[in-house]
């Protein structure tokens, strides 16, 4: 246990609180048991680092591991607990929880074997951490972490801090909220730096030049690692997972057609489906679909998005303004926690506050959604609204 302890103090003197995810405090931190998923490269790690070093302290009674580390090649997960619940621990924390074999039955031996020890871990968003082999769903609670939202973005980059509005507060008061913003930051330009690679953290560290190769390596892992083993996928499997991939790439807003993607990709109809949901679980799929169908398994998809405007620009250069307006969009409103649904007219409907959104360009009109009521137009490249007309990146302060 010692070279892990030795790995955990290595880890820690690299981590400060001088940014934290929005998440970090909205954490049910003293739950006895908390799952965090996500995709790569999000801020997972960091931000069980961030509290085991500021908010538990005494490391003599807190260990973090990462089932990444050789130590666990030769040791079970159980093994270290038994060892370190007897030196006193308290807290575990164990990071990318996906690359433990039958990693629900170890993860339930330990909690339930071990009722005074606090266990927190991270999964790959591919994982249905509810499904696993032992049922887990009446002890578990899981926060999915998004990227970061534009708030978060100006705040991490530029060091400039704004509070979190809600969708009613943007909509009755954007022009006092839009004074204040452009008071103190030139939104629109940071705007277009964030749609093209200020999602992920880890992009922030180094030149903008290598983010797409970052990206789109962890994508693969993603794709060749994460998914594969979770689904117990071949790379047969992965190889019409990446053609699917690109066929929806090549044309989002993706209007799912079931028999011709079948076709085109020989493989069955349910095999598309089944696809398009582990992407979807991953982290690389957003679906918008009409109200009240849901997000069921087997089901098609209304719409179908790449996840965010980062990725989406990586694996498709040229994706359509429209495209990459919606895209943001729907991601911010959805790791928002608002219920989004297709509407018969305009571009989203949100059903928590009755309303609906057309989605456009600075001299996008209200003419699509004129005779609905509590709708209005967010535009992009404009700094101040008017009336039914708010500024897209408002969007972007939902969290």
């Amino acid at each position: 246990m010692e070279q892990l302890i030795q790995y955990q103090a290595n880890l820690l003197k690299s981590i400060n609180k001088d940014f934290t995810r929005y998440a970090y405090s909205k954490l049910p931190w003293k739950s006895r048991f908390l799952g965090i998923k996500g995709f790569r490269g999000v801020g997972k790690t960091t931000m069980i680092l961030q509290y085991l070093k500021y908010e538990l302290k005494d490391l003599s009674e807190h260990l973090y591991v990462t089932l990444d580390h050789p130590y666990f090649y030769q040791q079970s997960l159980y093994e270290l607990t038994e060892q370190f619940y007897q030196l006193g621990g308290k807290t575990l924390l164990v990071d990318e929880v996906h690359k433990l074999p039958d990693w629900s039955r170890q993860i339930k031996i330990v909690y339930d074997g071990y009722p005074d020890l606090q266990l927190i871990f991270t999964s790959s968003s591919a994982l249905d951490i509810l499904k696993g082999e032992s049922d887990l769903s009446r002890r578990v609670l899981i926060y999915e972490l998004g990227g970061l939202s534009f708030r978060e973005y100006i705040s991490f980059v530029h060091q400039v801090d704004f509070p979190v509005y809600t969708l009613s507060e943007i909509t009755q008061n954007h022009l006092q909220i839009a004074a204040e913003i452009t008071a103190k930051v030139r939104p629109i330009a940071l705007f277009r730096d964030y749609l093209q690679s200020g999602y992920y953290p880890y992009a922030q560290s180094e030149p903008t030049v290598f983010f797409p190769k970052k990206l789109l390596q962890a994508l693969e892992v993603v794709l060749q690692s994460d998914i594969n083993y979770i689904y117990g996928y071949t790379t047969g499997n992965t190889a019409k997972i990446k053609k699917l991939l690109g066929v929806i790439s090549e044309s989002p807003p993706f209007t799912v057609n079931i028999a011709a993607v079948a076709d085109k990709l020989n493989i069955g109809r349910s095999t598309v489906s089944n696809y398009l949901y582990a992407l979807h679980n991953a982290g690389i799929l957003r679906f918008l679909n009409r109200k009240g169908k849901g997000v069921a398994k087997l089901q098609k998809p209304d719409k179908i998005y790449l996840d965010n405007t980062n990725l989406s620009l990586v694996l498709q250069a040229n994706t359509d303004k429209g495209t990459q307006r919606e895209t943001f969009a729907l991601n911010q409103l959805q790791h928002a926690d608002y219920t989004t649904s297709l509407p018969p007219k305009g571009d989203i409907f949100i059903e928590e506050e009755n309303l609906t959104i057309e989605i456009g360009g600075k001299n996008k009109t209200a003419k699509q959604i004129q005779h609905i009521p509590n709708s209005y137009v967010f535009a992009d490249d404009i700094e101040i609204g008017f009336g039914q007309k708010i500024p897209l990146y408002l969007l972007g302060f939902l969290y």
